[in-house]
């Protein structure tokens, strides 16, 4: 495993990826996907965002939730601060959930819905990250998560994956950190799985396509392939077996 893997040094891998990410149409379609499966109706929501990044969950959120309050957490606080500059109303938080603690009292219970999206791939001990987590939601949460499947790419190597996920073995960790389980499922198939295949096919060419070789912004070709992708991973997402993205429901009993 490279250097930036090793050592989980996540305000380096912001400043390294952030512009692909926020091109790249598959965190696109999972924010779609999620916010549809949170099936927010209340407009006193409070919606926390476990492992937020440089906020482009918390971003959607608000576009489609003016009314909600938001907030979240993340270890990196590079990437609070970029998220801070998109939601200035969010509240965020730094911390590393994989470390144990309790949450300040004015956190305490604080999300009536959550969402963990592409975090749980990133650490040694997910059940312990969603037990942590799971402080900061009131009983009756919903929680959306989402995991990568399929095969893993040279760059979810080098940004520190540790697994990829089947719906069965996301299902297990949720059950083992006392969540009850709605529904979990593959997504995305057949243009997701086939942007992915891509992805793993380039090898290890893929890490300069993200990082344009270290200038911080995609290659030509990964910008190609993007653009290419933005409108077929834009139509609906069907859950079903076959599909490389993997999402779950639960909630806090």
């Amino acid at each position: 495993m490279d250097e930036v893997a090793a050592h989980d040094d996540w305000d380096r891998h912001w400043e390294g990826i952030a512009d692909c990410t926020s091109r790249n149409p598959a965190p696109a379609m999972r924010r779609r996907l999620a916010r549809q499966l949170l099936r927010i109706r209340d407009r006193d929501a409070r919606i926390f965002d476990i492992g937020c990044g440089q906020g482009d969950m918390l971003a959607e959120l608000r576009r489609h939730l003016p009314h909600a309050e938001l907030g979240g957490t993340d270890y990196s606080q590079y990437g609070i601060d970029v998220a801070k500059g998109k939601v200035p109303d969010a509240r965020i938080v730094q911390r590393d959930l994989t470390a144990a603690g309790e949450p300040g009292p004015e956190w305490a219970g604080w999300g009536t819905h959550a969402v963990c999206s592409e975090v749980l791939e990133h650490v040694d001990d997910p059940v312990a990250l969603l037990v942590n987590a799971r402080a900061y939601l009131a009983p009756g949460c919903r929680l959306v998560v989402t995991v990568p499947g399929g095969p893993m790419s040279r760059l979810d190597n080098h940004i520190g994956h540790r697994r990829h996920y089947t719906p069965a073995s996301l299902r297990d960790e949720l059950l083992a950190a006392g969540f009850e389980v709605e529904l979990v499922s593959g997504a995305g198939f057949p243009f997701f799985n086939l942007f992915r295949a891509l992805v793993v096919l380039r090898g290890n060419r893929i890490v300069s396509d993200a990082d344009g070789g270290g200038t911080g912004s995609p290659s030509l070709l990964a910008r190609v392939a993007m653009g290419v992708f933005t409108p077929l991973l834009a139509l609906p997402v069907p859950n079903n077996r076959l599909g490389w993205q993997v999402v779950a429901v639960a909630r806090v009993p």
